[in-house]
C-alpha cells in the first residue's frame, strides 16, 4: 500500500491518523460527502473561485459511475453537505435540488471514466495556476514541495473555449494519464486522488507550486534540484497518503471555524 514506507518507524502508541474505513456504504458517502463540502469551503477561502467556475466531485461508493458534485451557481463559500448534487454518466442531476454546471460534468465525468482508482477529481480558475497555464509550462523541480508533482502531471495544450463537450473532457482525461493533476492551458489546474483529501490537497499545494514558481522565475535564475533527488524527492512525499495526511490540518481548521457545512 502507498504510503507503508512512512508508517514503518511511527510508533505504535502515537497518535497517527490513516484515511478511515467504513462499515456501510451509507457511512463512507456520508465521509466523502463532508469532505467534499469541507474542501470546497476551503477553495473558497482561499479565493479559488471565479464566478461559477470551479468544481470537485467524488465518485459515490455505490453508484460508481455517478458523482457528488458542488451545484451550479453557489458560492464555495456556502456550500453544506446538504447542497451537494449527484449526477449519473448521462450528466443527469438523480439527487439533489440544484443543476450541474455543463462543465463540472463534460471534465469530471470522463475523468472518472478514464481513472476507475480516482476518487476525487478538483478544477478550479486559481489566479497562479491560471498565470502559469498562459505560459503552457509544466511545474519545475524547484522546490521540495512541487516535486510531488515531479514527471507526474500533464499539460493539456490547447485551448477551445470553454469545455462543454464530452470529447473534449475525453482529451483532458488523455492529457492526465496515469499522473495526479493536469496543467490546462490558457485555463487552469486539475488534479485528482484516491481520496477527496488527497485530490484538494495536491490543487493547494499545487497552485501555491504555480505561485512559487512564476516569482522565482521573475526575480532571477532558478537553481533546479538534480533530477535523481527530484525523483527521490516525489518518493517520499508525492503519494496520496502522504497527500491525505499533509490535508488533515486544513480539515480540521475548516471544519472548526465553519461547522455549519455539515447541515
Amino acid at each position: 500500500m502507498p504510503g507503508d514506507e512512512l508508517m514503518k518507524d511511527v510508533p505504535t502508541d502515537l497518535i497517527f491518523r490513516l484515511p478511515p474505513s467504513f462499515d456501510t456504504v451509507e457511512e463512507e458517502r456520508r465521509h466523502r460527502k463532508e469532505r467534499l463540502t469541507a474542501a470546497l469551503r476551503l477553495f473558497g477561502k482561499f479565493g479559488f473561485e471565479e464566478g461559477v467556475a470551479g468544481h470537485i466531485t467524488a465518485r459515490d461508493p455505490e453508484l460508481t459511475d455517478h458523482f457528488w458534485v458542488n451545484p451550479f451557481g453557489m458560492s464555495f463559500k456556502h456550500i453544506k453537505v446538504s447542497d451537494l448534487i449527484l449526477v449519473n454518466h448521462e450528466g443527469k442531476v438523480v439527487h439533489g435540488r440544484y443543476p450541474v454546471n455543463e462543465a463540472a460534468f463534460a471534465i469530471h465525468s470522463q475523468v472518472h471514466q478514464a481513472r476507475p482508482d480516482v476518487v476525487a477529481a478538483a478544477h478550479s480558475h486559481s489566479t497562479h495556476g491560471r498565470a502559469l497555464s498562459a505560459l503552457g509550462q509544466k511545474l519545475e523541480p524547484i522546490t521540495q514541495d512541487v516535486c510531488a508533482f515531479y514527471q507526474d502531471h500533464g499539460l493539456f495544450d490547447d485551448y477551445t473555449g470553454v469545455v462543454t463537450d464530452l470529447e473534449e473532457g475525453k482529451r483532458i482525461a488523455a492529457a492526465l494519464g496515469d499522473t495526479k493533476a493536469v496543467i490546462l492551458r490558457n485555463h487552469g489546474l486539475l488534479t485528482v486522488g484516491s481520496t477527496v483529501d488527497a485530490a484538494a490537497w495536491w490543487f493547494i499545494t499545487m497552485e501555491r507550486s504555480c505561485q512559487v514558481q512564476l516569482l522565482a522565475k521573475a526575480a532571477g535564475t532558478v537553481v533546479p534540484i538534480e533530477p535523481e533527488n527530484a525523483e527521490l524527492t516525489h518518493r517520499q512525499i508525492g503519494n496520496d497518503i502522504v497527500g491525505w495526511v499533509n490535508y488533515q490540518p486544513l480539515y480540521d481548521q475548516i471544519t472548526r471555524e465553519q461547522p455549519d457545512l455539515f447541515d
